[in-house]
């Protein structure tokens, strides 16, 4: 018989190293890009390279060590018609996530994805997967004035790197989508593991074709490539580890645990790069309106979960009315939604 209080310490564990992680994760990529002593200020290559590391690490862990198991049941046909469309929004999202990085602070960055459930709703009832109603509409508005707020607070702003991030925010959404009829049309549910194996190749090859006209010819103009290796490395195994700490959170809680960490996460991010980094001031209008923002978010999570919850036949599983959701959500970040 489990020991509840160790249950309870690795629970507790898991959640903290996915936070650490992926806030980690978040504050090495803008350094990444941003550093002038590594003077590697290219998103599109950075983010094919987590990519191809995502890629060969899923296939030697599965195929070559068997450690993780890849679920069954992906043919020619869902492939195509279903992992292809998510594997290029999974690399549009992070492509102009990281690229919005090089024009505005992460804590403002943050802000703006915020925004994200009123673009995965406003999506999801134009496609028929949600139905709008008084309720959603003030969730939704309370979100949108929220992000406004903000971003009136916000002292330097930027509006090519709102550009960027508002394009990832669009991407993440439509990936969010795509999963959502991928599990309701096809009946495949996957974890995050892999959620990876299918889909970073086709993402790394997505993010190829415009890295060789938009990033390789700027790169080769600096002359013989000389980035330090080992720091591209440990950024790529990060990211990996983050992608396998949101397995462990999944696994081994809720639903509803990943996305209040996920809230904390946010304002982990929001709060400390204000202390890492320069271009980072926050003001009282901008922690006002996140605040508002991220009031709503908290909405419209508790909104969705009551809405899965009544879709649990009672012949369910435990687990599968606790990781109904979470089975095929791909975090992200980014790479989760970095």
């Amino acid at each position: 018989m489990a020991d509840p209080k160790k249950e309870g310490f690795l629970t507790y564990a898991y959640i903290l190293l996915y936070i650490a992680l992926s806030s980690g994760q978040i504050f090495f990529n803008k350094w990444v890009l941003s550093s002038k002593e590594i003077n590697f200020p290219y998103p599109l290559g950075l983010t094919l390279l987590h990519m191809i590391f995502s890629s060969v690490l899923c296939f030697v862990l599965t195929k070559v060590l068997k450690i993780m198991k890849v679920e069954e049941g992906m043919t020619h046909e869902i492939y195509v018609s279903s992992v292809m469309p998510i594997g290029a929004m999974f690399a549009m999202t992070l492509w102009l996530g990281n690229t919005a990085y090089l024009y505005i602070s992460v804590a403002f960055a943050q802000m703006l994805k915020a925004i994200m459930p009123v673009a995965v709703f406003v999506l999801g009832v134009a496609v028929g997967l949600e139905t709008m109603s008084c309720k959603m509409l003030l969730i939704m508005s309370l979100i949108s004035f929220g992000v406004l707020v903000a971003s009136y607070g916000e002292i330097n702003i930027n509006w090519v790197g709102v550009v960027y991030q508002m394009g990832g925010v669009v991407g993440e959404a439509l990936r969010l989508i795509f999963m959502e009829i991928f599990v309701k049309r096809k009946g495949l549910k996957l974890n995050p593991i892999s959620v990876m194996y299918y889909v970073s190749p086709c993402s790394a090859i997505c993010l190829f074709l415009p890295w060789i006209f938009l990033e390789k010819p700027k790169m080769d103009e600096h002359g013989p490539w000389n980035f330090p290796p080992v720091l591209l490395i440990l950024n790529c195994l990060c990211t990996f580890a983050l992608n396998l700490s949101v397995f462990l959170v999944i696994t081994h809680t809720s639903a509803l645990t990943i996305r209040v960490a996920g809230v904390v996460k946010d304002w982990v991010v929001v709060l400390v790069s204000a202390l890492l980094f320069a271009d980072t001031k926050l003001t009282m209008i901008n922690l006002f309106g996140y605040g508002i923002a991220i009031a709503g978010v908290a909405a419209y999570n508790n909104y969705k979960l009551k809405k899965e919850a009544t879709h649990v036949s009672p012949n369910d599983s435990p687990n599968a009315s606790e990781h109904g959701e979470s089975s095929h959500r791909l975090e992200s970040q980014p790479l989760t939604r970095r």
